[in-house]
Parts: C-alpha cells; structure tokens; sequence
C-alpha cells in the first residue's frame, strides 16, 4: 500500500456516501446476522474499517467488535464518529497484510469490505493479504469480502456514476478504466447561496480483482470451502446479472 495516505483530506467527507452514520441498510444488518450465527461469530476483525460505519453496524449486532487500517486519517474519522455515537471499538493502525503480526488473538470473522482488498496492486499481493486475514482466524472461522466493482460493472465499464443529488450538494463519480485497474475521481459539486465550489478526490487501483481471481487466491492461501453472492439476500453470484459481490471463506 501507499505510505502517503491518499485519504488524508477526504476522511472526513467520506461518509457523506452514505445517510446518518447510525442508519443502517437493513438488508446488510440482516444479512450479516444470519451469516454470523450460523457461524456461531462472536468476535470479529474489520481490517479495513475506515470512518467506522461498519463497526457501527457489527457492534449493533452485539459482537464484540475491533478495527484496523492503514490510513490515519480514516481512523481518526472513525474515533470521532463512534465517540459522538457512545461507542468504544479498539482502532489499530495496521496493514492488513500483517495482521498476524499485530494481533495474539484469533478472531470468529474477518470483514473486509467495500472494495478495499482492490487497494492490493497484484496477485502476489492480494494472497499475501488473504493469508494474513486467513491467520487471525481460528479454525471455522469465516471472512466476508465485498465488491461494488464486480464481473458485470467491469464488463459494462459505466463512466459517470450519480452517487448524490440533493438541492445543496451533489456526489458524482467518474470512473477512468485502464487493461486491469481503474481509477474512481469522486467529484463533489456544493451549489447552496452560500457555497459554490468543487472538490475532486481520486484513488487508482492498478488491479481490478473479480470473482476468478479472488476464487483463486482464497484456494491459494488455503481456504477451501467459500460461496459467492450477488447481494445481501444470499443470492448465488452471477457474472451476468449480480451489481456487487460477497464472498464468504470459511478457514
């Protein structure tokens, strides 16, 4: 990864991704406590956590809950968001390639979500990372990556992605593809009375990794039981047809 930290300067309008940082999707919340108690989680890693949002929701479901990140700036952002909410989560700073080096504990699940394993620039990297979430695991244990960018949204290749549009402030991300990455501009327009501006934030990926290759590089580290899903309803995985995709791994 990086050692600039290329959030530094947008962590704190990252969430506005998303609503209220309490508001939970509820199929999301739903999806992952059927998946944690049929795989008895009572602790679980978020490795990539950024603003919190998700440990939030875990924490919600009464796991006991940590994180980590490489990126200060995400994690300071996360220490505000989850003490304005009463909230106390232990937030390390830590890349997700040495997990076993920073923790003595084994975890129930590891969640890595939101694309975040696309911050890996090659193959050799990616099963590095896996292996490193895979030994925090203890035996059973499961992890849940997740995608936005997934076989179908790299097949289509949309440019111009309306993320928000309200009467104040609008969200828009621009996608530039490359043979095997992509870059994602996110372009945030202010057009109130009392602001009028432009901000532009973007992160290249030098390796947009689908459902093949993350098959591979789970088989690879020795994961050897995982199913792929197109949405949080626990529908099988469709290169075709699925918007996202949820792998689920089981050490």
């Amino acid at each position: 990864m990086e050692t600039v930290d290329p959030y530094e300067g947008f962590a704190e309008r990252y969430d506005l991704f998303f609503g209220p940082f309490d508001e939970n999707d509820p199929k999301k919340a739903e999806f992952f406590r059927t998946l944690f108690a049929h795989h008895h989680v009572r602790t679980v890693l978020d490795c990539a956590c950024g603003t919190g949002r998700d440990l939030f929701l875990l924490n919600s479901l009464g796991c006991e809950v940590f994180g980590s990140d490489i990126s200060a700036a995400m994690l300071a952002q996360a220490e505000r968001n989850l003490a304005s909410h009463h909230v106390s989560v232990p937030l390390d700073q830590i890349d997700y390639r040495e997990l076993p080096l920073n923790f003595a504990k084994e975890f129930d699940a590891v969640v890595c979500l939101s694309s975040a394993f696309f911050e890996m620039p090659d193959e050799v990297e990616l099963r590095r990372a896996f292996s490193s979430m895979r030994g925090v695991l203890r035996d059973g244990g499961i992890l849940v990556l997740t995608a936005g960018m997934c076989d179908r949204t790299w097949r289509e290749q949309p440019r111009f992605i309306p993320e928000i549009n309200r009467g104040d402030f609008t969200r828009l991300f621009v996608i530039d593809y490359f043979e095997h990455g992509a870059r994602f501009n996110v372009v945030d327009l202010f057009h109130d009375p009392a602001r009028k501006d432009m901000q532009v934030w973007s992160i290249r990926y030098n390796r947009v990794f689908l459902r093949d290759d993350i098959e591979g590089a789970l088989r690879g580290v020795g994961f050897r039981r995982y199913a792929f899903y197109g949405s949080y309803e626990f529908q099988p995985y469709d290169k075709d047809l699925s918007g996202m995709l949820i792998a689920v791994a089981e050490k």
